[in-house]
């Protein structure tokens, strides 16, 4: 009889593997076409049949009455199925039996029968069986009358609550319980009796007796008598505190590396830390950091040397204003051995540590200021995390507890060391950036003009801004390049990408562009040239590459000329500059885009325009206009606003342009370059045709020293003859008409002939007995430059001589 003990002791339970009887179960396997295939004793006792003579019969063979055809059909695709069956015996009376089939699919397509031998009926001792299974329950179980009383209470109950049933029976739950949620318990169970449906609720409590909060989940259940009617409500509680502190620690864990790390600042990422840990894990928490790393730089191998020096950089509390600090942000503060950062670090692992007055006590002799707070705020654990990343130790985190009651444990170990390690990892990462960064910059700042050349053909002024921390240093570049015939080149670039990669590549396109400057390449041709130069490097094997292996950049190029007061300007796919005429107007000159450097295959257009004196040119890169929420145009757009309006010099225009167009930190770098013209005055140009005749080598000297006098600049003539003869003795012999001869006075003294051939002369090495050849090697060494330049119907030989200073 269910639930009666057995008169034979078999074991210290009075129960035994022998009191299973197998057979006490008939169970029939039945394949998919209908054949019985498995067949037990249970069966034989059930049917009469022995399983040789009923294994390979049709399972239909067993029915006394035909199955009908809906529920045959009715059996597809089912997992189970129960119901009745009226089955054959074998000596031929018929049986309704109960049974329940389960459709295997391990391996085949089969259905398991299984049926008891005979059925338990109800017996008054069936009462107790279940009384005691209530008492003896797992989970903590009370049965309430409709009056909210205790009746029953199980064992689990009364250990939970640390009373007996009889203590608690016929008291409330908000009598039992003096707690907030037992109202909402109770006001749970009123539910449950006047909806007659199941309430589950989740409750935490912090129980008399025990040490700390436990979390329940709770089910209410209204209980009904034979007829239907209340008779109470039963409570059910498991106790899921342990899978609440796993839910808690996976959100923290979530949050943590949803909150950690957002900018590639150091500081910012290690508060980022201490605002998460507080206050769901802890109720103080510091972030110190080796002084080494702030600087980008590697810590040193190996554990600290005793003190250990660490820098505050951040620091959370449970307490307005962190009262519980002893050291402020930005401090380095030295930690002696046996404190608890030096141990950590020490050991390279985290440990927790239970403050106790001996502890104290120790901690009196080495830091009182410390012992002091800790007494104060009540600290009574601490966790601390040494921070590694990438195998270097870059700090420690520390975790203390004093407003919460429970302690860490080794769980808490785990979850702290989890976020501090993701916290470590971004703090390693804004530290390898900063390195970058720094580099990036000085290898920026040592690439880019230091100060812009002495010349006269205008006024400029130059500003150049990194881009914010996050999006780091770019390759924006911008440069001024004196040339020949007292004309100037300015040039604005910008690389693709950002880091050293970017400012080494700038680093290259400035220095080409100068050597091509040099040649004295209209900007088109230039522009051309550079762009073979960005596809070479992008299809070098051993050159460094940009955004996945391309490099690219954008470029404009422009020439002016303070004789002719021309400007030849040419760009690709570079933002177009802007111009301002003396009167006021403002006007984005239409130069034609080109591709950016690096694609190829396109030529580069040029346009020439007559300047005013006076005339602004500005020059920049997409930085300055494509800031957060605004495209180019409307950029562009409230760049020209600003330069409606008149400053008082370059710098002050310079200063409004960043100050209005750059609300928040750019996140791309910004060269800005502004040029106001000059034209050189008329008198201080001279020019001559000369006829192809050696016999007007010797005039045109005279012409030229003639000229030399009126300007004042007699102790020049000397060089400037013998410069006169040797270049149009060279024109005349080895050119072509037309040939003119034309001198410049400016900050120097420029001598230009001209002549129809596109032939350049060149230095050679004269022989001894030669008679010739030495012409330009003299012109070299008495100037401080010479060169020849294209044009578009021959060519032009200079050369430049320094005039002595007033």
């Amino acid at each position: 009889m269910i639930g009666s003990p057995s008169a034979r002791d078999d074991g210290p339970s009075g129960w035994s593997q022998e009191r299973v009887d197998e057979a006490a179960t008939a169970r029939v396997v039945v394949d998919g076409h209908g054949v019985v295939t498995g067949w037990n004793e249970g069966a034989r006792r059930l049917l009469g049949h022995r399983a040789p003579e009923v294994i390979g019969w049709n399972a239909a063979a067993l029915l006394a009455d035909p199955a009908p055809t809906e529920v045959l059909n009715s059996l597809t695709g089912l997992p189970r199925w129960s119901g009745t069956a009226k089955l054959l015996h074998r000596d031929g009376h018929r049986l309704t039996v109960g049974l329940l089939a389960h459709h295997r699919e391990n391996g085949g397509d089969d259905w398991l029968l299984v049926s008891p031998v005979t059925r338990p009926s109800p017996t008054p001792e069936d009462d107790t069986f279940v009384r005691r299974s209530f008492a003896q329950a797992p989970s903590a179980m009370a049965l309430y009358d409709i009056g909210l009383r205790l009746r029953w209470a199980n064992a689990d109950m009364e250990r939970v609550m640390g009373l007996s049933e009889a203590e608690m029976r016929g008291l409330r739950v908000t009598e039992i319980v003096l707690d907030p949620e037992s109202e909402r318990t109770e006001e749970g169970m009123r539910a449950a009796l006047e909806t007659g449906r199941l309430q589950e609720l989740g409750a935490a409590l912090h129980l008399a007796g025990h040490e700390r909060e436990s979390v329940w989940s709770v089910s209410l259940v209204p209980v009904r008598d034979s007829e239907g009617r209340l008779e109470g409500v039963l409570l059910s509680a498991h106790d899921v505190t342990e899978q609440h502190l796993a839910r808690q620690r996976l959100v923290l864990v979530n949050d943590a590396s949803l909150r950690i790390g957002s900018t590639l600042d150091l500081p910012r990422t290690a508060q980022e830390l201490a605002d998460v840990a507080v206050p769901r894990f802890a109720d103080f928490v510091t972030v110190d950091l080796l002084p080494a790393i702030e600087g980008g730089e590697d810590p040193p191998q190996g554990s600290p040397h005793d003190p250990v020096m660490l820098r505050r950089v951040a620091s959370q509390s449970v307490l307005e204003g962190s009262p519980e600090a002893v050291v402020p942000h930005g401090t380095v503060a030295a930690y002696p051995e046996g404190s608890t950062a030096a141990e950590c670090l020490a050991a390279g692992r985290p440990f927790i540590e239970h403050i106790t007055p001996a502890a104290l006590e120790d901690l009196d002799r080495t830091a009182p200021e410390r012992a002091e707070r800790m007494r104060r705020f009540g600290f009574h654990s601490v966790l601390a995390v040494p921070m590694r990343a990438r195998g270097l130790t870059l700090g420690v985190a520390t975790f203390s507890r004093h407003r919460r009651p429970k302690r860490f444990e080794q769980d808490d170990l785990l979850l702290g060391q989890e976020i501090t390690a993701r916290a470590a990892v971004c703090i390693d990462n804004a530290r390898r950036y900063t390195r970058e960064r720094d580099t990036s910059l000085a290898l920026q700042s040592s690439l880019l003009p230091q100060r812009l050349p002495e010349q006269a053909a205008l006024d400029v002024a130059s500003r150049y801004l990194p881009a914010s921390t996050r999006a780091g240093v770019g390759g924006d570049w911008f440069d001024v390049i004196p040339l020949s015939g007292a004309r100037v080149a300015l040039v604005v670039g910008d690389v693709v990408g950002h880091g050293i990669q970017a400012s080494a590549t700038m680093g290259r396109l400035r220095t080409a562009v100068r050597t091509l400057a040099d040649v004295d390449l209209p900007p088109d041709e230039l522009l051309t040239h550079l762009d073979d130069l960005v596809s070479h490097l992008a299809g070098g094997a051993d050159t460094m590459a940009l955004l996945d292996g391309d490099i690219g950049a954008t470029c404009l190029y422009a020439v002016y000329d303070p004789v002719s007061r021309h400007c030849t300007v040419a760009r690709a796919g570079h933002p177009e500059p802007v111009l301002v005429a003396p009167d006021g107007t403002v006007e984005r000159l239409d130069v034609p885009a080109g591709l950016p450097l690096g694609l190829g295959g396109m030529p580069f257009e040029s346009i020439e325009l007559e300047l005013a004196e006076g005339s602004l040119l500005v020059l920049y890169t997409d930085g300055l206009v494509d800031g957060r929420g605004r495209d180019t145009d409307e950029g562009t757009a409230a760049l020209r606003e600003v330069l409606r309006r008149p400053a008082p010099d370059l710098e002050a225009t310079c200063d409004a342009l960043l100050r209005t167009m750059l609300v928040d930190r750019p996140t791309d770098d910004v060269a800005l370059l502004v040029a106001r013209t000059r034209a050189l005055d008329a008198s201080h140009v001279a020019t001559w045709p000369v006829p192809s005749d050696p016999a007007a080598v010797a005039e045109a000297r005279k012409a030229a020293c003639r000229q030399l006098s009126e300007w004042g600049v007699d102790d020049a003539v000397f060089v400037t003859e013998l410069v006169v003869s040797e270049l149009i003795t060279n024109a005349i012999r080895y050119g072509r008409p037309p040939i003119e001869l034309r001198l410049i006075y400016d900050r120097t003294l420029i001598c230009e002939v001209s002549d129809g051939s596109t032939t350049a002369p060149h230095l050679r090495r004269a022989r001894t007995f030669d008679e010739g050849g030495r012409g330009l090697l003299l012109v070299a060494q008495l100037t401080q430059g010479w060169g020849t330049r294209q044009t578009v119907n021959g060519k032009i030989i200079w050369a430049e001589q320094s005039l002595a200073a007033d």
